[in-house]
């Protein structure tokens, strides 16, 4: 696969070799690559696996390469993996078909799919890519709900991106009203570049005396501006003639524009003239130390704030901060200054200087500037806007509409303007009477500062009296929708250096807010497996009973101390609301698993009967082991294979050596293997078939339950019978059992008797 990688990179490199010497912009190479990851399948947005690349300016062709690689072939099936392009955020996907949470919008990304064998490997050519962040987003089918213990062999795959672009270095600039000549031609593609300014109403480029060698006077050309992002598509004209022109209405502002005149014949060459040229609809003034005012007036000085209220009553336009030179009386809005606070990590709020209350004309739009960074495009943006019917009355046949676009606003709104611009589409709310408020949340929103338009619509030729409505717009980035709701948690996610958020579902609840409950568990359902997992426990009650009868108190005390936790941590860690919680979830988690292994670890060192004083000091040192590994990794599969091999070998390393000894099997008796060992070792074989290979996440609590009770019932069977040797006299005449045992003195120490017990059965 390495070899096929390789050919097309030198392949990629001779294309490029070739287009630098055309004459006209000098092209150079980069790569880029990314460590494999091991891919999962899809459950959560954080069973995805999330790469970054970056793509500069002036770059001309883009070529991924994808490379899925099958390690462990044991028990692997075939699989097809699901990989995501999107430019500017990461994707937001939806490969199960569940439902979205309510005003809630996005756009499905560009999609491949890839069948793994051994080793799979597939391109992506993108020409005249977006520049800046692209994000690949890469996961397995959906699923299946099984529960795979870790540290048992699996079948794995690792997917690894790399990227090699092509980017031209000395790309001329179409300035202002300033022609250049330039020729096009076979594999030959003219390249220029213009700035948008701010506050640009439309640019557009003309092409004139154009020619051919092979036919005069013919402008045979396709004429591209903009680049791609694979769901925004540039503008595309065909031109035909002498000459051509294209218009970009509503381009994106404060950025370079990408601007490509290629030959639509093989075997032509073109020769042209070009020329750019941008208009200004509305122009600001310069801002000065006014600006300070609004920032006190936000933070409640009064005194700046009624200093500055009647001119801006009266004056809008004139406002030092929002003022606005018009130039095309109807292309003016009012441009309202906006101060953004981060919060937290992906919590970003934005508050108009001016106040929460915003004032919306009929006569010129209102218009918030919103910027968005990277580090914020991983949460949701969310837009609120209410109408505040307190200070004055909307018409039932007016209504506030609203447009939220990226890169450049929509400068006026009407019934008859679409909410979007030259390349990207915008996102469209309204408020009227009978419908005071309005929601708008986009997931993952692209980084580019975000125009909010507002304008009073009627249906009429004007609005009468209410030309002027109040309405309250809010604007802020959180890290998930709603925080995931009720039956949801909201997580950071981290690929490298980039944060991102993602509910993660419980209860049977699914989608991007947990709010598709097609598949959700009902209350009563919820309450049975919490009572099955917390009451299954209460049979470890007989292994007490039966090891403080045997006079194993230690052993009783550790099984009483993994029902305790173990009870308590399945209460606690329910995926629904019947949720009860003693202490730390994490606390009760590290205690379950402990007194897991630990019950095993006292249960086979107590069937190979070693002396008193070697089995104490191997229950302390066997407990402390058990507790640094559960820090150390807390599901590894050597955390109980481990404790359980140790005390194995102990224990047959025991009756071995009585057997050789005695020159007898041991223990002795065939009713202790037939009614107690054997009965013992199958339910434990049980147990553990169902630990491993039967666990789903539907029947967890079914299987787990029987998980518990296999257990416990084991210890019952396994567990000796209590010692003879010792005298046994008690403290009360109604008991058959003792707390205390009778000493021998032996010189100056005390002792008993060193005979070898025998394993009797009672």
């Amino acid at each position: 696969m390495e070899q096929f990688i390789l050919r097309d990179l030198l392949l990629f490199f001779l294309a490029a070799a070739i287009l630098a010497d055309d004459g006209l912009v000098t092209f150079v190479s980069e790569l880029a690559s990314k460590p494999a990851q091991k891919l999962s399948k899809y459950g959560w947005y954080g069973n995805v696996r999330l790469q970054r690349f970056h793509i500069p300016e002036e770059t001309a062709v883009a070529r991924w390469v994808f490379t899925v690689t099958k390690h462990n072939n044991f028990n692997c099936g075939e699989y097809n993996v699901s990989i995501y392009l999107r430019w500017g955020a990461p994707p937001v996907i939806n490969p199960v078909g569940t439902v979205f949470p309510k005003a809630t919008l996005w756009s499905p990304p560009y999609s491949l799919s890839v069948p793994v064998t051994s080793q799979s490997s597939t391109t992506f050519n993108l020409s005249t890519p977006a520049p800046g962040d692209w994000f690949i987003a890469a996961h397995l089918p959906e699923d299946d709900g099984r529960i795979q213990q870790k540290g048992f062999p699996s079948c794995s795959f690792f997917f690894q991106p790399q990227l090699s672009i092509r980017k031209a270095v000395d790309t001329p600039v179409l300035e202002q009203d300033t022609t250049l000549q330039q020729t096009t031609g076979p594999n030959q593609a003219a390249r220029f570049k213009l700035y948008v300014p701010e506050f640009t109403s439309s640019v557009s480029v003309r092409l004139t005396n154009c020619s051919s060698v092979e036919q005069s006077d013919s402008c045979s050309v396709v004429l591209r501006l903009g680049s791609r992002a694979l769901q925004e598509e540039p503008l595309l004209v065909n031109c035909s003639g002498t000459q051509c022109s294209a218009t970009l209405p509503n381009p994106p502002w404060d950025t370079w524009l990408q601007v490509v005149v290629e030959t639509n014949h093989s075997n032509r060459t073109v020769t042209f003239s070009i020329v750019s040229h941008y208009t200004v609809g509305c122009k600001p003034k310069s801002v000065g130390l006014a600006i300070d005012d609004d920032i006190r007036k936000l933070r409640g000085d009064k005194s700046s704030s009624n200093s500055t209220s009647a001119k801006n009553s009266t004056e809008p336009v004139s406002n030092a901060t929002s003022s606005l030179t018009p130039v095309s009386a109807s292309a003016c809005v009012w441009n309202l200054a906006v101060l953004s606070e981060e919060l937290d990590v992906l919590s970003v709020r934005y508050t108009p200087t001016t106040g929460a209350n915003i004032s919306v004309s009929d006569k010129r739009p209102t218009l918030l500037s919103y910027p968005l960074h990277t580090a914020t495009t991983g949460g949701t943006l969310n837009l609120l806007l209410s109408l505040n019917t307190t200070n004055g009355t909307l018409g039932n046949d007016s209504s506030v509409v609203a447009c939220l676009t990226p890169w450049a606003p929509v400068l006026e709104l009407n019934h008859s303007v679409s909410c979007q611009t030259a390349l990207f589409k915008g996102y469209s709310v309204s408020v009227n009477t009978s419908a005071p408020k309005a929601v708008l949340r986009l997931p993952y929103p692209q980084p580019a500062t975000w125009y909010l338009t507002l304008q009073l619509t009627c249906n009429g030729t004007n609005c009468g009296n209410a030309s002027v409505v109040s309405v309250v717009p809010e604007v802020f980035v959180s890290a998930c929708v709603e925080d995931c709701g009720t039956y949801g948690e909201c997580r950071l996610i981290r690929s490298f250096t980039y944060l991102y958020a993602a509910c993660s579902c419980k209860a049977g609840w699914s989608g991007w807010g947990c709010t598709d409950g097609s598949k959700a568990l009902s209350y009563s359902r919820q309450l049975l497996a919490a009572l099955m997992l917390t009451i299954s426990n209460l049979f470890f009650i007989p292994a007490i009973v039966v090891a403080v009868r045997r006079w194993y108190i230690t052993e009783a005390s550790v099984y009483l101390f993994t029902m305790f936790f173990s009870t308590f941590y399945h209460a606690c860690d329910q995926p629904g609301v019947t949720v009860m919680c003693i202490m730390d979830y994490d606390a009760l988690q590290y205690c379950d698993f402990l007194g897991s292994v630990c019950s095993i670890w006292v249960t086979i060192l107590c069937m190979a009967r070693i002396k008193d004083t070697f089995k104490y000091a191997l229950f302390l040192l066997g407990a402390l082991l058990c507790a640094l590994s559960m820090q150390l990794d807390r599901k590894g599969l050597w955390n109980m294979l481990g404790p359980v091999l140790c005390a194995l070998l102990i224990l047959v390393a025991a009756w071995v050596y009585r057997g050789v000894k005695r020159h007898h099997c041991y223990p002795p008796s065939w009713r202790r293997w037939v009614f107690f060992l054997l009965p013992g070792a199958l339910c434990a074989l049980i147990a553990v078939s169902v630990f491993v290979f039967a666990q789903t996440e539907d029947n967890y609590y079914y299987t787990h339950s029987m998980w518990h009770i296999l257990v416990a019932g084991c210890v019952v069977f396994l567990l000796p019978p209590k010692e003879q040797q010792r005298e046994q006299t008690g403290w009360t005449q109604g008991f058959s059992w003792t707390w205390s045992w009778r000493p021998r003195v032996c010189g100056y120490t005390l002792c008993e008797s060193g005979k070898d017990e025998l394993y009797a059965v009672t």
